[in-house]
């Protein structure tokens, strides 16, 4: 079982590091508001799978929160570039 999760974490971190390419090259603000999302799914996907390794729900505060960060992060970039015509 541990192979599924060390592949499960290495694609994670594949997927990661594209999205870091993504949110490093832009070319719009909304894209890089878009990979930040992803990446913050990402970690709390990383979160999930290491709740499931180790058996212990004592990272599920740290799950919920950072999940919650990503929401309100993504909220807070749609709402500052809703009236504009150029997003970059």
């Amino acid at each position: 079982m541990t192979v599924v999760y060390i592949a499960t974490l290495a694609i994670l971190a594949v997927a990661g590091l594209l999205t870091l390419i993504r949110l490093i090259k832009g070319p719009w603000i909304l894209d890089r508001a878009m990979a930040l999302d992803v990446l913050v799914v990402l970690i709390v996907a990383g979160f999930a799978v290491n709740m499931a390794m180790t058996d212990s729900v004592l990272s599920l505060p740290i799950l919920v929160c950072t999940a919650l960060l990503g929401f309100v992060g993504t909220l807070s970039v749609v709402r500052l570039t809703e009236g504009r015509k150029e997003h970059r």
